[in-house]
């Protein structure tokens, strides 16, 4: 199973996400580092976590601004895999993101317009560069009106050829309420090709167990890096 430690940009700082209530983010202060310089904070995760991926959620384009592609630019130079989320919602805002270094284009269930856009990114793009995460706010799905249930999603995500899912529910972010496991459990059994990934809620290492025992293929971790619960030491266990 994968650890993969989180970054959140905002204003061209890494802050601490809590709940999905953006407007209240605030930089990250923790043993690794202040979310006043994302680059460091990232090379922390790189040599003091010995962690080889980073997911970053770029709140700005996420929210339909500018973003931050010259900091992207900067993350991937640290020969870290960069997972991005950046709101991409077309095969332009994809392939940006790959000529600065971008490894992995997320794919949000939030910021998709309609559920065809699924199959036009993954008709544009490799889909092995792409990874779709289910978007949720307190277990309701944020998607597009016509798709109905995380099932659903997953069943056209798999169909356009894409293998990794991310489970995000926004409500568990840095609020100490365990991963999304139910979910997992409902889902991994009915998709046995895909990989998912836990995003949201990872608090201690006995997360990361039942994460493992689930089947989960990684997890997206930040608040538990950022306050010394979770170390190098667990990162390795995992490491396959």
């Amino acid at each position: 199973m994968q650890i993969i430690p989180v970054l959140d940009l905002k204003a061209g700082q890494a802050v601490h996400a809590v709940r999905g209530e953006r407007e209240q983010y605030v930089p990250v202060q923790g043993v690794l580092g202040s979310g006043d310089d994302p680059i460091a904070l990232a090379a922390a995760f790189r040599d003091r976590l010995g962690c080889r991926a980073c997911y970053v959620a770029d709140l700005d384009a996420i929210a339909g601004g500018t973003g931050h592609p010259d900091l992207l630019a900067a993350l991937a130079a640290l020969d870290l895999t960069l997972w991005v989320d950046a709101g991409v919602s077309s095969a332009g805002q994809a392939q940006a993101l790959v000529r600065l270094g971008v490894t992995q284009v997320i794919i949000g269930s939030e910021t998709l317009r309609s559920a065809d856009q699924v199959g036009e990114l993954a008709a544009e793009l490799p889909p092995d560069r792409l990874v779709f995460s289910v978007d949720l706010q307190g277990g309701v799905l944020r998607a597009p009106p016509e798709v109905e249930t995380p099932q659903q999603l997953v069943a056209l995500v798999a169909r356009a050829g894409i293998s990794r899912i991310i489970l995000l529910d926004l409500a568990r972010v840095g609020a100490a309420a365990g991963p999304p496991l139910d979910l997992l459990a409902a889902l991994s059994p009915l998709f046995p090709g895909l990989a998912f990934y836990a995003g949201g809620g990872v608090r201690h290492r006995d997360d990361l167990e039942a994460l493992a025992q689930a089947g989960a293929s990684g997890a997206l971790v930040a608040t538990a890096f950022h306050r010394g619960v979770l170390a190098a030491v667990d990162v390795q266990a995992y490491r396959s």
